[in-house]
């Protein structure tokens, strides 16, 4: 029997290998978002940490000073807070990307493999009709050394 070869196996391995490739960016971007967010999520403790240590200026003894430090300190935590928030917002965007280009990696892999399968069948069908024929032939041969021999 013979072997069975599909012309374009080196697309196929080609589409998976890029599949391979877009699998571990999307996976490097969802842990560049996943980072975005912790730091996003400490900035916002430190944000609450500084608004509860005013309040607590506040009702103790008045200190001008420390009170004037620590607004200034809630404003740039809060501008802090407000530029994580825009690096989170890239880093979902890029993630985003990174998928769409990941499942059209996976769609052109998946039809490789189609027409590789549908290749295989066709091969799989003419090797059928091969033997049907050369079973045809070999029975007309005996049937006819059978009448050659009666004769």
């Amino acid at each position: 029997m013979a072997k069975f070869q599909y012309r374009m196996q080196n697309i196929l391995q080609l589409k998976e290998k890029m599949e391979e490739q877009e699998r571990n960016n999307f996976a490097a971007r969802r842990r560049a978002l996943t980072e975005e967010e912790e730091k996003l999520a400490a900035l916002i403790g430190k944000r609450n940490a500084v608004a509860e240590a005013g309040k607590q200026l506040r009702l103790t003894v008045i200190d001008v000073r420390k009170i004037q430090e620590n607004d200034q300190l809630q404003r740039f935590t809060e501008e802090q807070v407000k530029q994580q928030r825009v690096k989170v917002r890239v880093a979902e965007k890029s993630l985003e990307a990174a998928r769409t280009r990941m499942q059209n990696a996976m769609q052109e892999r998946k039809i490789h493999e189609k027409m590789r399968e549908k290749a295989f069948e066709r091969f799989i069908a003419e090797m059928n009709a091969a033997e049907v024929k050369e079973i045809d032939e070999l029975t007309s041969y005996v049937y006819g050394n059978q009448e050659e021999d009666d004769q």
